[in-house]
Order: structure tokens, then C-alpha cells, then sequence
């Protein structure tokens, strides 16, 4: 057996299968010496000599509080930030004092086995790419001297712009789509391919997107796509008003307005639609219901919506040209052609420039902030029947009563590229996304192929015809789809063209599969972004370069004002001075009091330069007196008389 302990010992006794609790702070340990409880918020008396040191280490230390612990740890960790920052300026520091000319040394990136890249930084990209998605020009930054800030901001500019259209180039690659083609056999003309072969060839989707529809009660019919290319609008001469998504043949909505209707056009989304009745303009829901009546626009023969600015243009039987602003309801503009009927009109997608056709023959260019047309150009001998415009705005088509069909150049030449004789003449013109340009004689439709993408379409062969049962009234080229839509005595036709649409959209801007909450975002976006009306001109890539003709105008007025180039020298910078003599209102009062001296020099310099000047003319005007004095009058045949 085990002896117990003594009561006075300093042995302790553990209880099998119990710990100890741990002893609390105001628990003094039980020692044979020292029975009185220790108290740790007092300090311990200062210690004398090495004999009390090493007998305080033996000595178990008392134990700190946890609020005393935490405190301390709080501590600790502030004076580990401030080394932390004091070692980040010092690092900052030597960065500074390095020179420009040295560069650290670029190591090549390497994978987590340690091999090297054998292909290191970004894919590389062909210039041809890069070159179709770039949009700005950086001439001007080496042609002409500007001010640092200014040249700063504009190599910015640049150089953002040049990285977004890398990125685009780069990201080309991922368009799975591609755009189709219609070839013949053997020496087959692909004129003669009729739209039932085009059936059969292609899948069962693309083979219901051709259709008919036998509305010969209330035709002839206009037509007009939605942005998107999912939804359509027919408007009837006797009244009739429908639209529906026309890949699945949902109608959306179906009335009889029981008056002429002249043309229909989609406003900014398919929920609201314009119809230009026989009296005045009208505008409608989705639903059918009528939501404003425009009466200031009234005998509307066409129209016309620049989705950009949200503008409607419509041209009148009287001859005026009106943008109305479908955002805010308020007319912008109301021009006079002072050309008669105003029955031709399309509109240039690149610029937003409305095109005007006349009976004179001649087609003029018109924005809203211009009372005069912009360009007026020859075109026919006889009256314009038709005006169209490709994506791009670079080629313009229109069609005469001479019967004559030709394209001319829109940038800055205005000269016709090629033209081409019809029998009967095109009375309706329409370009494709990407080039095809279809004409509708009679009751014939023709369709003639570009020469490659971005040059203009060859009129000597067409691509497709194809035979309506009637006389067509309305053109129209599906967007992203390779479908053409005819409008005609009978009602509608829907056409397949291989080729004709862009495979790929951009799901930010035209989303044919968006949703309601998608188009509702899209709808805040477009209001937010919305371009005004006065910055519609003919070549937009000028808003954003600087006028330099202006520019240097005003800055010889500046000068012959001030009498001084105040650019001349750099601005004056004061030095860092210590003991408080650098704060901000003592730079200011030293700037300033430079300033004003330079000032007083250079007007000081000016007034003696003035009085140089009035003093040299008034010596010549002296001199001018004195010789006219010297040498007298001239001689005369009447001094004889004098005495």
C-alpha cells in the first residue's frame, strides 16, 4: 500500500480518470513558504542584484489576465503592420530610384513540373484581322502639336481601342457559325434554281422559313423585320395591320385601323409599332391598342426609325421631312425638301443620313441639324423609283424611270461604280447583311451576288429570281437569317437566299432568343446610350478627332488678345521646403507671385514694342512733312497771276 501524503507537504493528489481544473488568477499557489494568494495586478518590487534575478526566473511567473493577453496581442500585431508598411515604402523607394532605361528581367512562364512555355505571352494575330475590327485612327497625335494632358488622353484612347479590336480578332475564332452559299453543277446557272429545289436541299428548320401567305382581300401589303429578325409587320393598303413572330407563326396581334395604310415600321423593340395611316401617324402596342396619335406628322406616304437615336423620319405628300424623338414624344426637326411628293426614302445604318429620292432625277442627303441637304447627287434623267443603302454605308443603289439600276460610291465621289438596264425597271430596291442587293420588277423578283465581302454587287448576271403572283409593293432582307420577304398584291412572300444573312449576332446588342427581362435591360441601356440628334452627320469618325483648323484659330486670338503666348514657357514649380513653409497655400502665394511677375515682364515687354511702333511712324510722318515742305508746291499755269 501507498503511504498517504503528509498534510503540510506540497504533494497533490489526482483522482483517477479526473483532470485538475486549472487554477484561476485570483488563486494563489499553496506553497509551504508563501501561503498569502498572489495578486497579478501588482507589480513586483524591483529586483537587486544577480542572486534575486535568478531566483525570480526559478520562480513560476504569475499568469495574465485574458483581457491583458488580448490587449498585448492587439499590440503586437499593430507594431507588425507599421514595420510591414515602413518595409513597403522602403520597397516602393528603391522601385522609384530605379532608372527607366532598366528593366527587370522577364523570366518566361513555367508550369508546375518546372518546364518552360514553348509558346510564351498571347496568341499571335494576323494584321488583316485586326485591321476589320479596328475603328480609330491615331494620325493626327504624330500630324500636330497638343497639350501633354490632352496627348495623354488620346494615346490612351488609342491604345484601348486598339486592344478591344485584338480581342475581337481574337475572339473571331470562337464564331461557330458560317455563312452560306448557293452553287450550281457543271456550267448551271443558279438563276434558274426555283425556290422548291432550295427546299429540298436544305434541313426541315431553314425549309419552313419559306411560306406564303394568301392575303389578297386587303393587299398590297408593306413589310418591316424587327431589329432582331424574329418578328414581322404587315400593313395592308385596305387597312390591315398584323404582326407575329414568323419563325414560329405566333400572332401577336391582328386589327383593321379602316383607313389606307401608306407604311409600317417597328420603333426600338417589337412591343411598339408605327403605322402611317392616311391621315395622320399612329402608334401601337403589341396588343393592338392604340397609344398615340401624331398629328403634327400627317400624309405620311414613308418611314423610316434610326434605332441609334431613337428618331423616327417620315416623309410627307407635302414635301417635309420630320424627325420625331419616340423617347421623349417631341418633334426635333421638320425640314422642307422643296422637291415636290416625298415617296423614296431609306436610311444609311453607317451614319444615320436620310436619303431623299425626287422626280428630278437627283437624291439628297439630309440629317436634322442641317435646314439645307447635305449632298444632292445626280442620279437619273428621269424621276427615282427606288434608294437603298448597305450595312456598311459605303454603296448606295438606286433606280430610275429610265430604267436604269446604279450603285454609286458614298465616300466623298459620289460617282456611279456601275449601272445596268432592266425592262420594266426596279421599282423596290434592298441590300442584304452581307452584299446582295434585290430589285422587284413586276411581279419578278431578281437578286445579284456580291463580288466578295465589302465591294458592291455585280449587275450583270443575277444570283436568284423568283416569280411572285403579284406586283411586289415591299423589300426586305431578314437580319441574321438568309431570308428575303416580298410584299405584293396576294399578300406575303417569304424567300430563301443562301448567303444573304449574318450567321452570327451579338447577344449584347440584337438578341433574337432574348427574354422579356433581357429586353427590358437592353431597353434602360439603349435610353442611357441613346446618341442626340445634332451629332448626325456624314462622316461620324470625326466626332471623335480633334478640329485643328478651329483649334489654332483660337489660339492666335488668345495670343493677339493677351499679347503673349501663354504656353510659350513650362509652368513654374515651386520647391519642397520644410518646417511647414511647403503647405498648400504657400505654394499657391509662390506660383501666383511667379506668375504675376512673368505676367507684367511680358506686358511690360508688349507696351514698349507699341511705343517702338508709334514712335518710327510718327518720324515718317515727320519726314513726309519736311520734305513736302523743302520742296514746295508743285508749279502750276495759274501762278502767272499772282503779284
Amino acid at each position: 500500500m501507498e503511504a498517504a501524503p503528509k498534510p503540510g507537504s506540497g504533494a497533490r493528489i489526482k483522482a483517477q480518470g479526473k483532470k485538475q481544473k486549472p487554477p484561476r488568477y485570483w488563486e494563489g499557489e499553496t506553497d509551504g513558504a508563501n501561503t498569502l494568494p498572489s495578486n497579478p495586478f501588482i507589480a513586483p518590487s524591483p529586483s537587486r542584484g544577480n542572486k534575486r534575478k535568478r531566483e525570480d526566473r526559478s520562480q513560476p511567473k504569475p499568469q495574465v489576465p485574458k483581457k491583458r493577453k488580448q490587449i498585448q496581442e492587439l499590440k503586437s500585431k499593430k507594431n507588425q503592420k507599421h514595420l510591414r508598411t515602413k518595409q513597403n515604402q522602403k520597397n516602393l523607394r528603391l522601385k522609384k530610384d530605379l532608372r527607366p532605361n532598366e528593366k527587370e528581367e522577364i523570366r518566361p512562364s513555367q508550369t508546375l513540373s518546372g518546364a518552360q512555355d514553348p509558346f510564351p505571352g498571347p496568341a499571335p494575330v494576323s494584321e488583316n484581322a485586326v485591321n476589320k475590327f479596328r475603328r480609330g485612327n491615331s494620325k493626327f497625335l504624330k500630324k500636330h502639336s497638343l497639350k501633354l494632358v490632352t496627348k495623354y488622353k488620346l494615346k490612351a484612347a488609342v491604345s484601348e481601342e486598339e486592344e478591344t479590336s485584338v480581342r475581337a480578332a481574337r475572339a473571331e475564332l470562337l464564331l461557330s457559325e458560317e455563312p452560306g452559299f448557293l452553287e450550281g453543277e457543271d456550267g448551271e446557272d443558279t438563276a434558274t434554281i426555283c425556290q422548291s429545289d432550295i427546299v429540298e436541299a436544305v434541313d426541315i428548320a431553314s425549309a419552313a422559313k419559306h411560306f406564303d401567305l394568301n392575303l389578297h382581300q386587303f393587299g398590297p401589303y408593306r413589310l418591316n423585320y424587327s431589329r432582331t429578325g424574329r418578328h414581322l409587320a404587315l400593313g395592308g393598303r385596305r387597312g390591315h395591320v398584323a404582326t407575329f413572330d414568323w419563325i414560329t407563326k405566333k400572332l401577336m396581334c391582328e386589327i383593321n385601323v379602316m383607313e389606307a395604310v401608306r407604311d409600317i415600321r417597328f420603333l426600338h423593340s417589337e412591343t411598339l409599332f408605327a403605322v402611317a395611316q392616311k391621315r395622320w401617324l399612329h402608334v401601337y402596342d403589341n396588343q393592338g391598342i392604340e397609344l398615340h396619335c401624331v398629328r403634327r406628322c400627317d400624309r405620311v406616304t414613308r418611314l423610316e426609325f434610326l434605332p441609334f437615336h431613337f428618331l423616327l423620319a417620315t416623309a410627307s405628300e407635302t414635301g417635309f421631312l420630320t424627325y420625331l424623338d419616340v423617347s421623349v414624344g417631341k418633334i426635333v426637326a421638320s425640314l422642307t425638301a422643296r422637291a415636290g411628293r416625298l415617296d423614296v426614302m431609306t436610311q444609311n445604318p453607317h451614319n444615320a443620313v436620310i436619303h431623299l429620292g425626287h422626280s428630278n432625277g437627283t437624291v439628297s442627303l439630309w440629317c436634322p441639324a442641317m435646314k439645307e441637304p447635305l449632298v444632292k447627287i445626280l442620279c437619273h434623267r428621269g424621276g427615282v423609283r427606288a434608294v437603298a443603302v448597305d450595312s456598311s454605308g459605303t454603296y448606295m443603289a438606286t433606280s430610275g424611270l429610265d430604267h436604269q439600276v446604279k450603285i454609286f460610291d458614298l465616300r466623298g465621289k459620289y460617282q456611279p461604280l456601275t449601272s445596268r438596264a432592266l425592262p420594266q425597271g426596279a421599282g423596290h430596291l434592298a441590300f442584304s447583311q452581307r452584299g446582295l442587293l434585290a430589285g422587284g420588277m413586276g411581279d419578278v423578283v431578281s437578286i445579284w451576288g456580291g463580288q466578295g465581302q465589302g465591294n458592291f454587287p455585280s449587275l450583270d448576271q443575277p444570283y436568284l429570281t423568283h416569280r411572285l403572283p403579284g406586283h411586289v409593293h415591299g423589300l426586305q432582307f431578314c437580319p441574321f437569317e438568309d431570308v428575303l420577304g416580298a410584299g405584293h398584291n396576294r399578300g406575303f412572300t417569304s424567300i430563301l437566299v443562301p448567303g444573304a444573312g449574318e450567321p452570327n449576332f451579338d447577344g449584347l446588342e440584337s438578341n433574337p432568343y432574348r427574354s422579356r427581362k433581357q429586353r427590358q435591360e437592353w431597353e434602360v441601356k439603349a435610353l442611357m446610350e441613346k446618341i442626340p440628334a445634332e451629332l448626325i452627320d456624314l462622316d461620324p469618325r470625326n466626332l471623335g478627332e480633334i478640329d485643328v483648323i478651329s483649334l489654332e484659330q483660337k489660339k492666335k486670338e488668345q495670343i493677339e488678345r493677351l499679347g503673349f503666348d501663354p504656353e510659350a514657357k513650362a509652368p513654374f514649380q515651386p520647391k519642397q521646403k520644410k518646417k511647414g513653409r511647403s503647405s498648400t497655400a504657400n505654394l499657391v502665394k509662390r506660383k501666383t507671385k511667379v506668375k504675376d511677375q512673368e505676367h507684367r515682364e511680358k506686358i511690360r515687354q508688349s507696351l514698349q514694342q507699341q511705343q517702338k511702333k508709334k514712335q518710327e511712324q510718327q518720324q515718317n510722318k515727320n519726314n513726309k512733312l519736311k520734305t513736302s515742305q523743302s520742296t514746295g508746291p508743285r508749279p502750276s499755269a495759274l501762278d502767272r497771276f499772282k503779284r
